[in-house]
């Protein structure tokens, strides 16, 4: 059987195909032309010189240069997507405090910018990285739609153990009243509750590609064709070869 021969299953790839065309929607900071711009980034960083040259460095802080030029985003989001997309296991405070503090020829991320643009990352290497293990190709990019970011940020942001603000748990209220469900949400998602819409995009995605938000404290959920502790030991062996440091 070929890898192209394998079923999939249809919620799978609903959830792929609806994270895929919001990342054309205007989100909370980005536009959606620059949403785009970011994904396109994230498929850039792959070949760029300077990233792979900074990858076999002993610091990729020792190793300067450009990833090259865009007029749609500042040389702070090329850095953090080329950054996050090729050497995520070296990421550090300092390193996310200075592009938001003082980017790169002086052009700063906000916090929320900042955390949306990883969003938007994770969504475009999870489903360039799912095509591949089927042996198909990468899905084009859709068109961008007009509008304006929204720009909402939670009154219940705070500084709670991360990089950037996030909403602690048990205060999501409000607008972001459904933000933990059964009031538990892992913390890969909770970093990213600064920008809800980022948090309520995943809901989907984690639930196709792992197990519904609410069921991950419990071992005995799985519901997919192979066991829950054959689900853990793949992501643990993964996150291992990724170098995950979280």
């Amino acid at each position: 059987m070929t890898l192209q021969a394998l079923a999939v299953r249809d919620d799978l790839l609903s959830a792929q195909q609806t994270a895929w065309d919001a990342l054309g929607e205007p989100g909370t900071w980005w536009t959606g032309a620059e949403r785009l711009a970011l994904a396109a980034e994230t498929r850039r960083a792959e070949v760029c010189p300077l990233c792979a040259e900074r990858k076999q460095a002993l610091s990729p802080q020792a190793v300067s240069g450009s990833h090259g030029a865009t007029d749609l985003l500042p040389a702070a989001a090329v850095e953090a997507v080329h950054r996050i997309r090729t050497d995520p296991g070296r990421l550090s405070a300092r390193w996310a405090q200075g592009l938001l503090a003082d980017g790169p020829r002086g052009q700063a991320l906000s916090d929320g910018a900042y955390v949306e643009l990883i969003s938007v990352v994770a969504t475009v290497v999870l489903v360039d990285t799912f095509a591949q293990g089927l042996g198909q190709a990468r899905r084009p990019l859709p068109r961008p739609r007009p509008g304006a970011p929204s720009r909402h940020r939670p009154a219940a942001a705070r500084p709670d153990g991360a990089y950037v603000p996030m909403i602690p748990r048990g205060e999501n209220s409000g607008p972001e009243a459904d933000l933990y469900p059964a009031g538990f949400v892992p913390n890969v998602l909770r970093a990213m509750s600064l920008v809800p819409a980022a948090v309520r995009g995943f809901f989907a995605l984690h639930g196709a590609h792992y197990v519904d938000v609410a069921g991950v404290t419990d071992p005995t959920i799985g519901g997919r064709a192979i066991s829950r502790p054959q689900i853990e030991l793949i992501a643990a062996r993964v996150s291992a070869l990724n170098a995950c440091f979280y």
